[in-house]
Protein backbone atom coordinates (compact mmCIF):
# COMPACT_ATOMS: atom_id res chain seq x y z
CA UNK A 1 0.00 0.00 0.00
CA UNK A 2 1.03 3.53 -0.86
CA UNK A 3 4.98 4.71 -1.51
CA UNK A 4 7.61 7.00 -0.78
CA UNK A 5 6.37 9.53 -3.18
CA UNK A 6 2.98 9.50 -1.09
CA UNK A 7 4.79 11.31 1.64
CA UNK A 8 4.07 14.95 0.95
CA UNK A 9 6.71 16.69 3.02
CA UNK A 10 9.13 15.81 5.42
CA UNK A 11 9.07 12.92 8.41
CA UNK A 12 10.39 13.42 11.94
CA UNK A 13 11.46 10.19 13.89
CA UNK A 14 11.38 10.83 17.19
CA UNK A 15 13.44 8.52 18.82
CA UNK A 16 16.51 6.90 17.19
CA UNK A 17 17.01 3.93 19.79
CA UNK A 18 16.93 -0.03 18.68
CA UNK A 19 13.58 0.11 16.84
CA UNK A 20 13.96 3.64 15.94
CA UNK A 21 16.98 2.59 14.19
CA UNK A 22 15.51 -0.35 12.99
CA UNK A 23 13.23 1.88 10.74
CA UNK A 24 15.23 4.99 9.63
CA UNK A 25 17.72 1.36 8.06
CA UNK A 26 14.94 -0.19 6.42
CA UNK A 27 13.66 3.61 5.44
CA UNK A 28 17.12 4.20 3.67
CA UNK A 29 17.19 0.63 1.98
CA UNK A 30 13.88 0.93 0.67
CA UNK A 31 14.86 3.99 -0.89
CA UNK A 32 13.33 7.09 1.05
CA UNK A 33 15.00 10.27 0.24
CA UNK A 34 17.22 11.19 3.42
CA UNK A 35 16.34 14.70 2.70
CA UNK A 36 12.73 14.04 4.03
CA UNK A 37 13.89 12.69 7.36
CA UNK A 38 14.46 14.36 10.53
CA UNK A 39 15.84 12.40 14.07
CA UNK A 40 15.03 13.96 17.10
CA UNK A 41 16.71 12.00 19.77
CA UNK A 42 19.61 13.86 22.33
CA UNK A 43 21.07 10.67 22.26
CA UNK A 44 20.82 8.07 19.02
CA UNK A 45 22.32 4.28 19.19
CA UNK A 46 25.44 4.45 17.42
CA UNK A 47 24.16 2.32 14.42
CA UNK A 48 21.51 6.13 14.23
CA UNK A 49 24.38 8.34 14.19
CA UNK A 50 26.41 6.62 11.71
CA UNK A 51 23.24 6.46 9.03
CA UNK A 52 22.71 10.46 10.25
CA UNK A 53 26.26 11.28 9.15
CA UNK A 54 26.46 9.39 5.65
CA UNK A 55 23.72 10.24 4.27
CA UNK A 56 23.30 13.62 5.33
CA UNK A 57 20.01 13.51 7.64
CA UNK A 58 19.18 16.53 10.15
CA UNK A 59 19.35 15.77 13.48
CA UNK A 60 17.69 18.18 16.27
CA UNK A 61 16.65 20.55 14.57
CA UNK A 62 14.07 22.81 16.77
CA UNK A 63 10.87 20.81 16.43
CA UNK A 64 7.88 22.13 14.93
CA UNK A 65 5.07 19.55 14.12
CA UNK A 66 3.40 21.72 11.73
CA UNK A 67 6.93 21.58 9.33
CA UNK A 68 6.07 17.63 9.18
CA UNK A 69 4.37 15.42 7.06
CA UNK A 70 4.27 13.55 9.74
CA UNK A 71 5.91 12.28 12.95
CA UNK A 72 6.75 9.00 13.74
CA UNK A 73 7.36 8.60 17.60
CA UNK A 74 9.65 5.44 18.87
CA UNK A 75 10.48 6.48 22.34
CA UNK A 76 9.74 4.46 25.31
CA UNK A 77 6.71 4.92 26.80
CA UNK A 78 8.12 5.96 30.57
CA UNK A 79 10.39 8.57 28.29
CA UNK A 80 7.11 9.94 26.46
CA UNK A 81 5.99 12.71 28.48
CA UNK A 82 9.46 14.26 28.63
CA UNK A 83 10.28 13.44 24.84
CA UNK A 84 6.91 15.13 24.12
CA UNK A 85 7.10 18.17 25.96
CA UNK A 86 8.79 20.17 22.86
CA UNK A 87 6.38 19.08 20.34
CA UNK A 88 3.24 19.68 22.53
CA UNK A 89 0.60 22.24 20.75
CA UNK A 90 2.30 21.80 17.85
CA UNK A 91 -0.05 19.95 15.77
CA UNK A 92 -2.35 20.93 13.15
CA UNK A 93 -1.90 21.20 9.37
CA UNK A 94 -2.70 17.84 8.62
CA UNK A 95 0.39 16.56 10.24
CA UNK A 96 0.28 12.30 10.95
CA UNK A 97 1.75 11.01 13.77
CA UNK A 98 2.10 7.21 14.35
CA UNK A 99 3.49 5.89 17.63
CA UNK A 100 5.06 2.09 18.27
CA UNK A 101 5.21 2.78 22.13
CA UNK A 102 3.75 0.24 23.84
CA UNK A 103 0.84 0.76 26.46
CA UNK A 104 0.23 4.76 24.97
CA UNK A 105 -3.41 5.32 23.76
CA UNK A 106 -4.78 7.38 20.83
CA UNK A 107 -6.30 9.46 23.13
CA UNK A 108 -2.74 10.19 24.72
CA UNK A 109 -1.45 12.06 21.61
CA UNK A 110 -4.76 13.53 21.36
CA UNK A 111 -4.13 15.35 24.09
CA UNK A 112 -0.99 16.37 23.35
CA UNK A 113 -1.57 17.52 19.97
CA UNK A 114 -5.26 18.20 19.55
CA UNK A 115 -8.36 15.90 18.96
CA UNK A 116 -8.00 17.41 14.54
CA UNK A 117 -4.44 15.36 14.56
CA UNK A 118 -4.86 11.96 12.97
CA UNK A 119 -3.03 9.50 14.83
CA UNK A 120 -2.07 5.56 14.12
CA UNK A 121 -1.01 3.48 16.93
CA UNK A 122 1.20 0.75 16.12
CA UNK A 123 3.08 -2.68 17.84
CA UNK A 124 5.90 -4.09 15.76
CA UNK A 125 8.02 -6.73 17.62
CA UNK A 126 12.40 -7.10 17.87
CA UNK A 127 12.48 -9.08 14.63
CA UNK A 128 11.62 -6.05 12.83
CA UNK A 129 15.58 -5.23 13.31
CA UNK A 130 16.11 -7.76 10.68
CA UNK A 131 12.73 -7.34 8.41
CA UNK A 132 11.52 -9.95 10.09
CA UNK A 133 8.63 -8.47 12.45
CA UNK A 134 4.78 -8.05 12.60
CA UNK A 135 3.43 -4.71 13.55
CA UNK A 136 -0.10 -4.59 14.60
CA UNK A 137 -1.87 -1.01 14.18
CA UNK A 138 -4.89 1.28 14.46
CA UNK A 139 -6.02 4.26 13.88
CA UNK A 140 -8.04 7.27 15.13
CA UNK A 141 -11.02 8.93 13.62
CA UNK A 142 -9.29 11.26 11.80
CA UNK A 143 -6.74 9.01 9.51
CA UNK A 144 -7.46 9.04 6.08
CA UNK A 145 -6.77 6.25 4.31
CA UNK A 146 -4.34 7.45 1.99
CA UNK A 147 -2.18 8.33 5.34
CA UNK A 148 -3.05 4.94 6.41
CA UNK A 149 -1.42 3.93 3.23
CA UNK A 150 1.65 5.78 4.03
CA UNK A 151 1.88 3.71 7.17
CA UNK A 152 1.90 0.61 5.84
CA UNK A 153 4.45 2.00 3.50
CA UNK A 154 7.47 3.69 6.21
CA UNK A 155 6.17 -0.51 8.79
CA UNK A 156 6.32 -2.39 5.34
CA UNK A 157 10.80 -2.78 6.01
CA UNK A 158 10.30 -4.44 9.38
CA UNK A 159 7.74 -6.67 8.14
CA UNK A 160 4.61 -8.09 7.71
CA UNK A 161 1.86 -5.03 8.79
CA UNK A 162 -1.53 -6.16 9.85
CA UNK A 163 -4.20 -3.85 10.98
CA UNK A 164 -6.96 -4.30 14.08
CA UNK A 165 -10.07 -2.37 14.04
CA UNK A 166 -10.15 -1.64 17.58
CA UNK A 167 -7.49 -0.02 19.65
CA UNK A 168 -8.30 -2.34 22.50
CA UNK A 169 -6.76 -5.06 21.09
CA UNK A 170 -3.59 -3.70 20.96
CA UNK A 171 -2.96 -4.53 24.75
CA UNK A 172 -3.18 -8.13 23.75
CA UNK A 173 -1.40 -7.79 20.47
CA UNK A 174 1.20 -6.55 22.53
CA UNK A 175 1.62 -9.26 24.83
CA UNK A 176 1.31 -11.49 21.87
CA UNK A 177 3.72 -10.31 18.97
CA UNK A 178 4.80 -7.31 20.84
CA UNK A 179 6.37 -9.45 23.68
CA UNK A 180 6.54 -13.01 21.93
CA UNK A 181 10.21 -12.70 21.02
CA UNK A 182 11.00 -12.56 24.66
CA UNK A 183 9.17 -15.92 25.29
CA UNK A 184 10.80 -17.39 22.02
CA UNK A 185 14.18 -16.87 23.56
CA UNK A 186 13.56 -17.75 26.78
CA UNK A 187 12.17 -21.18 25.28
CA UNK A 188 15.59 -21.65 24.05
CA UNK A 189 17.29 -20.78 27.13
CA UNK A 190 15.22 -23.20 28.80
CA UNK A 191 16.06 -25.74 25.91
CA UNK A 192 19.51 -25.28 26.12
CA UNK A 193 19.47 -25.83 30.26
CA UNK A 194 17.25 -29.15 29.89
CA UNK A 195 19.67 -30.72 27.40
CA UNK A 196 22.74 -29.56 29.40
CA UNK A 197 20.93 -31.06 32.53
CA UNK A 198 20.82 -34.75 30.45
CA UNK A 199 24.32 -34.57 29.87
CA UNK A 200 25.56 -32.53 27.26
CA UNK A 201 28.37 -30.32 27.34
CA UNK A 202 26.93 -26.39 27.29
CA UNK A 203 28.02 -25.07 24.45
CA UNK A 204 27.17 -28.00 22.87
CA UNK A 205 23.31 -27.69 24.57
CA UNK A 206 23.18 -23.96 23.26
CA UNK A 207 23.88 -24.64 19.87
CA UNK A 208 21.54 -26.97 19.59
CA UNK A 209 18.77 -25.30 21.19
CA UNK A 210 19.52 -22.26 18.77
CA UNK A 211 19.26 -23.67 16.06
CA UNK A 212 16.87 -26.12 16.68
CA UNK A 213 13.80 -22.57 17.67
CA UNK A 214 15.37 -20.60 14.92
CA UNK A 215 15.30 -23.63 12.38
CA UNK A 216 11.29 -24.35 13.29
CA UNK A 217 10.91 -20.96 12.90
CA UNK A 218 12.22 -20.77 9.55
CA UNK A 219 9.55 -23.70 8.35
CA UNK A 220 7.18 -22.62 10.62
CA UNK A 221 7.30 -19.55 7.94
CA UNK A 222 7.87 -21.18 5.16
CA UNK A 223 5.21 -24.13 5.44
CA UNK A 224 1.54 -23.91 4.53
CA UNK A 225 0.58 -26.22 7.45
CA UNK A 226 -0.54 -25.05 11.09
CA UNK A 227 1.61 -25.25 13.90
CA UNK A 228 -0.49 -28.25 15.12
CA UNK A 229 -0.26 -29.82 11.73
CA UNK A 230 3.76 -29.44 12.17
CA UNK A 231 3.95 -30.82 15.81
CA UNK A 232 1.57 -33.96 14.64
CA UNK A 233 4.10 -34.48 11.79
CA UNK A 234 7.27 -34.72 13.40
CA UNK A 235 5.73 -36.87 16.59
CA UNK A 236 5.55 -40.44 16.00
CA UNK A 237 3.53 -42.54 17.97
CA UNK A 238 4.86 -44.20 21.38
CA UNK A 239 8.53 -42.09 20.65
CA UNK A 240 10.76 -39.33 22.08
CA UNK A 241 8.78 -36.17 20.85
CA UNK A 242 5.23 -37.89 22.27
CA UNK A 243 7.04 -38.52 25.80
CA UNK A 244 7.85 -35.28 25.62
CA UNK A 245 4.77 -33.56 24.63
CA UNK A 246 2.65 -35.53 27.41
CA UNK A 247 4.71 -33.34 29.88
CA UNK A 248 4.35 -29.82 27.67
CA UNK A 249 0.64 -30.18 26.89
CA UNK A 250 -0.90 -31.40 30.12
CA UNK A 251 -2.92 -29.70 32.22
CA UNK A 252 -0.50 -27.26 33.38
CA UNK A 253 1.53 -27.18 30.66
CA UNK A 254 2.76 -25.50 28.51
CA UNK A 255 -0.19 -23.59 27.26
CA UNK A 256 -1.37 -22.82 30.14
CA UNK A 257 1.60 -20.99 30.74
CA UNK A 258 1.68 -19.67 28.31
CA UNK A 259 -2.02 -18.15 28.71
CA UNK A 260 -0.99 -16.99 31.92
CA UNK A 261 2.12 -14.90 30.80
CA UNK A 262 0.02 -13.16 27.75
CA UNK A 263 -2.33 -12.69 29.93
CA UNK A 264 -0.08 -10.72 32.74
CA UNK A 265 1.42 -9.12 30.00
CA UNK A 266 -2.08 -7.91 28.39
CA UNK A 267 -2.74 -6.26 32.09
CA UNK A 268 0.55 -4.55 32.19
CA UNK A 269 -0.11 -2.80 28.47
CA UNK A 270 -3.55 -1.99 30.56
CA UNK A 271 -1.85 -0.34 33.34
CA UNK A 272 0.82 1.72 30.99
CA UNK A 273 -2.15 2.67 29.26
CA UNK A 274 -3.57 4.09 32.47
CA UNK A 275 -6.75 2.03 32.19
Amino acid sequence: MGAFEDIPGRLALLGAGRMGTAMLAGWLAAGLDPEKIVVLDPSPSARARELIARHGIAHNPPPRLSDMALLVVAVKPQMMDEALKPLAGAGGGGSLVISIAAGITLGSFADVFGADVPVIRAMPNTPAAIGKGITALVGNGRVTDAQRGIAHTLLAPLGEVVEVENEALMDAVTATSGSGPAYVFLLAECLAAAGEAQGLPPELAAKLARATVAGAGALLEQAAESPAALRAAVTSPGGTTEAALRTLMADDGLCDLMTRAVAAATRRSRELAGA
